[in-house]
């Protein structure tokens, strides 16, 4: 038996293009049903998580801006620490509380059931994966899931709370008061949040693009310097401060997760040499 197969069992037969449509289907219903569920329960919740998630980071009692206060007093950097937040947040459109209340309930949908929804479409690939590769892919789910709720807390409680800081206390002139629009609140925040949720994806895109061909350890070492001119810039970017240690703190878990992406390529490759020597050995047995 070739070495990147599994036994077949007897029950097991060849699904059709339609069957697998059938399937695919499915999968997906079971993943909108779990969205739905969250979401209508986010809906319904929909005052505190407002109050005590959506609208947190904007108050100077956030956990984030504590942690900076009490660093501040440490190194003697008192402009770190965040004392007001010189804001209010209006709604100037007539639907624009029902809107965002909606918005904001189905963004929370989908954050609370992504594990499910990655594992659903986890169960429509298996499948279709040589014995090897689900043996590579063990933990797929899981590490999908991790990163992106990593992100998504990076985004949360660093990023968010920083650029919110930052463009309520800018000020071009002092006949100009900050008052936004719930709109462009929610929406700025939901950005971030889910901005970092992706992007902290990297290291499975890396794996994929990796196993593909497309990229390879050393491309990646190769252009490790220019990455982290990009990265830095980055976090200049999404980091509206001036502030460098704030732009470091967005910049090193950005380094960070394209050094796991160069361990995992160079992984990917070592599993790739060990198939193609096991490939080559069952041919020279077959030839005998």
């Amino acid at each position: 038996m070739p070495l990147d197969q599994e036994p077949i069992e007897e029950n097991e037969s060849e699904m059709s293009f339609l069957d697998h449509l059938e399937e695919l289907r499915w999968h997906v219903i079971r993943a909108l049903i779990a969205i739905i569920v969250f979401t209508i329960f986010a809906f319904a919740t929909a005052p505190w998580i407002f109050e005590n998630i959506i609208f947190a980071p904007a108050k100077v009692d956030f956990p984030t801006f504590k942690a900076l206060c009490r660093f501040a007093d440490i190194v003697g950097a008192d402009a770190l620490c965040v004392k007001e937040m010189p804001f209010k947040i209006q709604s100037r459109n007539m639907t624009g509380q029902f809107t965002m209340h909606i918005f904001a309930s189905v963004v929370i949908g989908i954050i609370l059931s992504f594990p499910y929804v990655v594992w659903e479409l986890w169960r429509f690939i298996k499948p279709g994966l040589r014995f090897t590769e689900r043996k590579y892919s063990r933990g797929a789910v899981a590490a999908v899931s991790f990163l992106f709720l990593s992100g998504i807390l990076f985004g949360y409680f660093v990023l968010s709370p920083l650029v919110i800081s930052f463009l309520s206390n800018y000020q071009i002139s002092e006949m100009i008061s900050n008052e936004f629009d719930i709109t462009s609140y929610v929406s700025t925040v939901v950005g971030m949040v889910l901005g970092c949720g992706l992007l902290f994806q990297l290291p499975v895109v890396i794996y994929f693009l990796t196993k593909l061909g497309i990229v390879s350890s050393g491309f990646l070492r190769m252009y490790r310097k220019h990455a982290i001119v990009i990265i830095l810039v980055v976090g200049a970017i999404v980091t509206p401060s001036a502030d460098p240690f704030s732009q470091l703190l967005i910049s090193f878990p950005l380094y960070l997760l394209f050094e796991i992406s160069i361990l995992i390529a160079g992984r990917v490759e070592r599993n790739k040499r060990k198939e193609e020597e096991a490939e080559r050995l069952q041919e020279q047995q077959s030839t005998k």
